[in-house]
């Protein structure tokens, strides 16, 4: 067997609306293409012997061990591997299910679709899957140490992708209350929500964490000092940076017992408490000294009592634990050492963060508190006997957690809250320690040892003992408080044709509202007025670059058959999904053969919007019309026929719709209609004469309605728009070169050409096409554009595209020039010519040198750039925007009223 291709997609796809998170492995079978599972000796007893947890697949509704039932029965490899691929993920300690296998219009060659939560992970296990199922298959079986290096490799993969404790915490509660969430590839930074309504988090960070405070809080000194002056009980200490300096200074704090950390530590690094004699305050020196950046080291009086963590957000105390330092429980017959490993196999238990205690370590560390308490590893303790190997009790150092929070005195309650504002934090982790937290620290000489930003949330979320709290919805109400916004409305476009077009003009008109507009098209991304970045962006990693920009407050995104096969839409859900029409183009290409192949790729957008919102379809298009069952969300139709059966029957049940009526462009609602602007007067129809933007207006102005923008903004955007290369490059640009026109129009599929035919059969000159097509098309499609080129022109010029797309050169324009010769000899016309010229910068020179007077040169490019830039170096007198009247500034056709067309 052989991979030939692996995609992660990421957000809703072809394969599954709901699942975000698929890998598709596209899977040669080679061999064993038709060998069904029964048919290979032994292999059934193989993977059931390597894999025996396999049973719990159901593969049929509640039927434990369907899966299996299905392999002895007899199944294709590719579905073999989709489970495989499930189960050494669930082994690995992520839980996934989904899958599906299909075989592609290619024999032997599957995709494999499968679920993952991480995606190095998911990558690994379809790798993997493959390597077990053709060992199996080969020879019975599949080596045990293989199988443990897989799953370790795929857990330490797991780990190293992990967010963390505190952070999983937060972005749980996000999902939970549908707020969308983006890892930013950067200091470990999470976004929250989208555009103007974002908020970041950074651990717990916020980006509403004022700098001051965690300057503050960082410095230990500092912080017991302000809040010393503030009243609130704080043990008595001082800062050295010498050791000469720390006999002085344990006499300032009043003598033994006294407790040393580094003046800038964290995690519990280079702090020993309770420290009695002379010998151990040398030892805690050189610890607190080396844990220290600055080699500044705390000394301060040690207070007895129980280790307490507060948490406080946005001013209120949301949770507290007693920490205990990590220790065993003797029982009279095991050592210690015996006694760590056997607390260590807790499976609650793991490395650093990864689970909800940690292990603990047998290091010097530990070694040196079991001698102060006259222990080795090798003592056996008394039953009930409690030793601890840790003077902090800090989670990370094998520390455990007991929660307090309904244990709390009230005036312990608003001291922590206010300790918190005093600092300045909006997230702080306050250690206390106190003998009985239940009463005020002022009673019980408690006191508060430091203040914490970006406190971890492990011990509040899963406590050892007591209640979990959900400390994380606490910050989730705090950046997201009742009625704040956490998204941006989304408006999405797809379609084989006009997607750039619709998606710029809709942009347009949303930025009539004032409103900052970020758009994605086949040219660019745009914010406002200004290009971002050049390109073709119409994947999910430019609608994340729009939806990640904090000035954005309305997003327009084109969205492509390719970035949705390859990853995926780059949004959860929209607020308007508008689909075009479906035609033939691209067909061959990543497994979509069939035009209802296609349809079910550009349905993932209307299937996407939000119930609440609206998917506008085009009720002129059966394919696309027929997506309304599918969605869940409202629905509105367009079409260029007033009398569209499906519209009628929409409206009359109180549906929205737009239609093309009387020359107008107009909204229907119900039984009311409201008529928008007359076609003759939208500059981008090209005076009435364009069908095909009439119907891209109606969807834009329809999107825009449905989205709840005033029909003022959407008459204005309409007027104010123009096919021009400044605004749509390369969507119907009508330059006016003086004795003869020049339209540059990316047309490049059938669909494409039929909806230009539309305006180019208008012209009273001659029409001269410069026609091509990207050579990843099949050889008919060729063929049918010659044919339509036929129809279309009377002079034809055959180019190729600088990028063949591994064709042989000449061999598109030789298949166009066919389909030129069978419509000639069908319907033989005098009047029509074709050649070939393949270089295109010399096809449009040469065409444009000998262009007739009153002629329409048509040039349909590979690059727009460099046909715009041609255009322009010949100095045209203008561009030629349909005026007022529907008319060219010189040399177009007056006589010609929109019902001609």
């Amino acid at each position: 067997m052989k991979i030939l291709k692996v995609l992660t997609l990421r957000g809703p796809n072809y394969w599954s609306i709901r699942r975000h998170k698929l890998i598709v492995m596209r899977l040669d079978l080679e061999e064993l293409a038709e060998r069904y599972s029964n048919d290979i000796p032994g292999f059934y007893e193989g993977l059931t012997s390597v894999l025996p947890s396999l049973v719990e697949h159901h593969c049929s509704p509640g039927v434990r061990g369907g899966f299996l039932s299905r392999v002895e029965r007899g199944t294709l490899m590719g579905h073999i591997i989709e489970h495989v691929a499930l189960e050494l993920q669930n082994l690995a300690g992520m839980s996934v299910g989904f899958g599906r296998t299909r075989e592609t219009g290619t024999p032997g060659i599957f995709q494999v679709v499968y679920e993952y939560q991480s995606e190095q992970v998911g990558r690994y296990a379809g790798r993997a899957a493959v390597r077990l199922c053709q060992s199996i298959a080969d020879t019975g079986s599949y080596p045990q140490e293989e199988l443990n290096q897989d799953l370790e490799d795929l857990k330490e993969l797991k780990a190293q992708a992990a967010l963390g404790p505190s952070t999983e915490a937060i972005v749980g509660e996000a999902e939970a209350r549908g707020i969308p969430w983006l890892e930013l590839n950067t200091r470990f930074m999470i976004q929250l929500g989208y555009g103007v309504n974002q908020k970041r988090i950074q651990a717990t960070l916020s980006n509403q964490t004022g700098i001051l405070g965690v300057e503050l809080a960082c410095d230990k000194e500092g912080t017991k000092q302000i809040l010393r002056n503030a009243g609130v009980p704080v043990p008595r200490g001082t800062v050295i940076r010498y050791f000469d300096e720390l006999e002085d200074a344990v006499e300032f704090v009043g003598g033994y017992p006294i407790a040393m950390k580094p003046l800038d530590g964290n995690h519990g690094r280079g702090i020993t408490l309770d420290i009695t004699r002379w010998e151990t305050a040398e030892q805690a020196y050189d610890a607190a000294s080396t844990a220290s950046k600055t080699r500044s080291v705390i000394v301060e009086r040690f207070y007895q009592g129980r280790d307490f963590r507060v948490l406080v957000v946005n001013g209120k105390v949301v949770a507290v634990a007693e920490r205990v330092p990590g220790h065993v429980v003797g029982d009279g017959r095991s050592t210690i050492e015996e006694l760590i490993e056997a607390t260590n196999r807790d499976p609650r238990r793991g490395d650093g963060h990864d689970n909800v205690l940690t292990r603990i370590e047998i290091d010097k560390t530990a070694l040196s508190m079991l001698a102060e308490q006259g222990y080795g590893l090798d003592s056996v303790l008394p039953e009930g006997k409690r030793c601890f190997l840790r003077a902090t009790a800090n989670l990370s150092t094998g520390g455990s957690a007991i929660d307090r929070t309904d244990e709390v005195h009230p005036e312990n309650i608003w001291l922590f809250s206010r300790v918190a504002k005093i600092i300045g934090l909006d997230i702080a982790g306050i250690d206390v320690v106190s003998p009985d937290i239940s009463r005020p620290l002022r009673e019980v000489d408690g006191v508060i040892v430091e203040v914490n930003a970006a406190p971890g949330f492990r011990m509040h979320v899963a406590p050892s003992e007591g209640l979990p709290r959900n400390v994380a919805g606490a910050v989730m109400d705090m950046l997201f408080p009742s009625g704040q916004l956490s998204r941006i409305p989304i408006l999405a476009v797809t379609g084989t044709n006009g997607k750039t077009t619709t998606t710029r003009l809709l942009a347009h008109i949303v930025k009539q509202t004032g409103s900052m507009v970020g758009y994605t098209t086949t040219d660019g991304t745009y914010i406002g007025d200004y290009l971002v970045e050049a390109g073709d962006n119409t994947g999910p990693q430019s609608a994340q670059l729009i939806l990640c920009d904090p000035t954005v407050e309305i997003a327009v995104l084109e969205a492509a058959r390719g970035g949705i096969l390859r990853s995926g839409l780059g949004f959860d859900t929209c607020d308007v999904g508008v689909v075009l029409n479906v035609s033939a183009d691209h067909l061959g290409l990543g497994d979509i053969d069939t035009v209802e192949q296609l349809a079910k790729v550009k349905s993932v957008v209307a299937e996407s919007v939000m119930p609440k919102g609206y998917a506008v379809l085009n009720a002129d298009d059966p394919l696309v019309s027929e997506m309304a069952e599918r969605t869940k969300a409202q629905v509105a139709y367009f079409s260029m026929n007033p009398e569209n059966e499906t519209v009628l029957k929409h409206t009359a049940a109180g549906g929205l719709a737009a239609v093309y009526e009387n020359g107008y462009l107009s909204i229907l609602k119900g039984d009311w209609t409201l008529r928008i602007e007359q076609a003759v007067n939208v500059p981008l129809t090209m005076g009435g004469k364009a069908p095909f933007m009439i119907a891209n207006a109606l969807a834009a102005c329809l999107a825009a309605f449905a989205q709840g923008i005033k029909i003022e903004h959407i008459r204005e955007g309409l007027s104010s728009f123009v096919a021009s290369a400044s605004q749509t490059p390369g969507r119907m640009n009508l330059f006016n070169m003086g004795k003869y026109h020049a339209l540059i129009d990316y047309a490049h599929n059938p669909a494409s050409y039929e909806a230009l035919a539309g305006f180019v059969r208008n012209w009273q000159g001659v029409r001269i096409g410069i026609v091509g097509g990207p050579g990843d098309r099949r050889d008919e499609d060729f063929v049918t554009l010659g044919k339509l080129a036929a129809e279309m022109f009377d002079q034809i010029v055959i180019k190729e595209d600088d990028d063949t797309r591994g064709r042989e050169r000449g061999s598109a324009a030789e298949l166009i020039r066919e389909g030129v010769q069978q419509v000639l000899s069908r319907v033989p016309d005098p009047r029509v010519s074709h050649e070939t010229i393949l270089n295109e910068t010399e096809a449009i020179e040469t065409t444009l040198d000998r262009a007739p007077e009153g002629g329409l040169v048509v040039i349909l490019p590979e690059s727009v750039t460099r046909a715009i830039s041609l255009i322009e170096a010949r100095k045209p007198l203008s561009e030629s925007p349909m005026g007022q009247n529907g008319t060219a500034s010189t040399a177009y056709p007056t006589d010609l009223k929109p019902s001609q067309v």
